[in-house]
């Protein structure tokens, strides 16, 4: 049976299942969602899969998924052969986790900050904003670290599904004000990210050059 993905093209979770897909060479269907206005996955046929009422949904024969982060470590526990993307090493696996806790959790309010600006979701506007600048500097951080270490993506040598689960937050915080020229570290990552194999693009991603 075919993966279903249940995806709004707007949102930038689903975009993160979207690329890991593409990266992957997963084939699947793809449901749209009228997320807005609609709020289509707040009701009671979207509930059943998902309780927090949230996309993406991915379904995968008689497994349902919600959670962008959950969905990317399953695609690439089931459909990477080389195990790269998601590395069975204590050591790799950790440092990968670690990143995909950090977009789940502290990084979360970008698409907070995000869906704000372009929706009029409920929020404080400068205190979405100063929390994803906060958390977009972290990221700075770690990177210029990894740069100075020679290491061009986030938990290890090669790309895995932590920059996939990273890279949507800062390329679209443009959308909400986000100068990227304050980032010189994370716009040479994103340049290299646009680079991988299957890369597809949405509404918002800038080119980097």
């Amino acid at each position: 049976m075919a993966l279903v993905l249940f995806n709004y093209d707007l949102d930038e979770n689903s975009y993160k299942v979207r690329l890991a897909l593409s990266m992957l060479q997963v084939g699947h269907e793809t449901v749209a969602v009228n997320a807005f206005p609609g709020k289509e996955q707040e009701t009671p046929p979207f509930l059943a899969m998902n309780p927090m009422g949230t996309l993406p949904i991915l379904r995968d024969g008689d497994l349902t998924l919600f959670g962008a982060e959950a969905i990317l470590a399953h695609l690439a526990r089931t459909h990477d052969g080389s195990g790269r993307w998601l590395p069975v090493d204590g050591a790799g696996f950790a440092h990968v986790m670690q990143w995909l806790v950090f977009a789940a959790g502290d990084l979360s309010v970008a698409s907070r900050a995000r869906a704000h600006a372009l929706f009029g979701t409920p929020g404080d506007e400068a205190a979405l904003r100063a929390g994803a600048r906060r958390a977009i500097g972290a990221m700075e951080d770690a990177m210029t670290v990894n740069g100075f270490a020679g290491q061009d993506w986030f938990a290890g040598p090669a790309p895995t599904v932590a920059d996939v689960a990273l890279f949507p937050a800062f390329a679209l915080s443009r959308d909400f004000g986000i100068d990227h020229d304050a980032y010189p570290a994370l716009r040479k990552w994103a340049r290299r990210f646009r680079a991988i194999p299957g890369f597809l693009t949405m509404p918002g991603i800038p080119d980097y050059h």
